[in-house]
């Protein structure tokens, strides 16, 4: 699954790149627009990834329809609570990360935090947050359906050898 996550593009441009990305995941990958469904459901993306600041899980599903995936970010007891109906959370950070500077997150919640969120949300969990190949046997046994992993995905030398690690080792 991609995430297209462009927070300073404005829409024309977000639609552009979507409408790019979109041919260049058909048959490879899903493609989820980050923030917005407006342009997810104009690029004929796969679904939407919301924040917290987003549009309510609810409204994104009207624009978007019954088949569209729709995730939540979540970071707290009551986030993961208010996101169940969607198709999935992503929750974190699990671990430290640099992904996001200069915006604040909470502390990371570690692996208990990780273990407990799973058993709070009636829908498939992903990680995030400080990802990497090494500590995915470890999310992946607290229950974690899949992983997010910017830094050790984008950052790498060949990212779609890296995202073929990541799932070998998420699947053992």
């Amino acid at each position: 699954m991609v995430q297209l996550r462009l927070k300073e593009a404005g829409a024309g441009e977000l639609l552009r790149l979507a409408r790019e990305a979109r041919k260049l995941c058909a048959g490879r990958a899903l493609l989820l627009v980050n923030d917005r469904p407006d342009v997810a459901r104009l690029a004929e993306a796969d679904g939407v990834h919301l924040g917290q600041e987003d549009l309510p899980w609810p409204a994104a599903r009207a624009i978007l329809g019954p088949h569209a995936l729709i995730g939540v970010s979540t970071h707290s007891d009551a986030e993961i609570d208010a996101a169940q109906g969607a198709d999935y959370i992503g929750f974190g950070p699990i671990f430290a990360t640099s992904s996001k500077p200069g915006r604040p997150l909470p502390p990371p919640h570690g692996i208990e935090g990780l273990r407990r969120a799973v058993r709070r949300s009636r829908i498939p969990l992903v990680a995030i947050g400080g990802i990497t190949i090494e500590r995915v046997p470890e999310v992946a046994g607290a229950g974690a359906r899949c992983v997010g992993a910017i830094a050790q995905l984008c950052g790498a030398p060949d990212p779609e050898a890296a995202t073929r690690e990541m799932a070998k080792a998420f699947a053992r």
